[in-house]
């Protein structure tokens, strides 16, 4: 029998896939999963079904932080909120079917602040 190892869950087609577009916001997004799994796991599905559409938790950035450059083309950046009830937010950026996750906040961010 070969070695127990996680199964990943696959996008559907109509879904965008996650992928991390820094270190920090792996860091970020692993010390939320060990401490928010439910939440985390609700704002997974979030990002890969809608994650523009603009809800209490979930809205653009504004004024200097609205957008970022990555690889030298301009994004919207986004910021999403697992839960409304602390600070913790994930900062992200959608290229075409793909959610980048730029950082991730385990608190409140001093630039929002």
């Amino acid at each position: 029998m070969a070695k127990k190892s996680p199964v990943s869950r696959p996008t559907k087609k109509t879904e965008n896939e996650i992928l991390f577009a820094s270190s920090q916001a792996a860091k970020g997004w692993r010390d939320l999963v060990a401490t928010r799994r439910n939440a985390m796991t609700d704002a997974r599905d979030f990002l890969t079904r809608t994650p523009t559409a603009v809800t209490p938790a979930n809205d653009r950035l504004r004024g200097e932080l609205a957008t970022v450059s990555y690889h030298g083309t301009t994004y919207d950046r986004w910021q999403h909120k697992p839960s409304l009830r602390d600070g913790a937010r994930i900062w992200f950026f959608v290229d075409g079917q793909t959610v980048l996750l730029e950082d991730v906040h385990t608190a409140h961010p001093n630039e929002t602040k």
